[in-house]
């Protein structure tokens, strides 16, 4: 599954991933492969990324995110 957490300023990261779990407004929720189209808010947290690296982590102070065939692009 594709990821890009994009900034006002630049790209902080865009890379295929396994899962990854966001801040939402009504709390944490996590996206795998197959998620069901999805947009939502998203609130001051860890963007945790799961790939075949490892585990990253982002602090954001909100944004949006948007989920549909199999990319995720975060809006930070």
């Amino acid at each position: 599954m594709q990821l890009d957490i994009i900034t006002a300023d630049k790209t902080i990261f865009s890379g295929q991933i396994d899962a990854v779990t966001l801040p939402g407004s009504n709390g944490s929720f996590q996206i795998l492969k197959g998620h069901a189209a999805l947009i939502s808010s998203l609130e001051k947290g860890k963007i945790v990324v799961k790939n075949k690296e490892g585990k990253q982590e982002f602090e954001v102070s909100g944004g949006v995110v948007e989920v549909l065939n199999n990319k995720v692009v975060v809006l930070a």
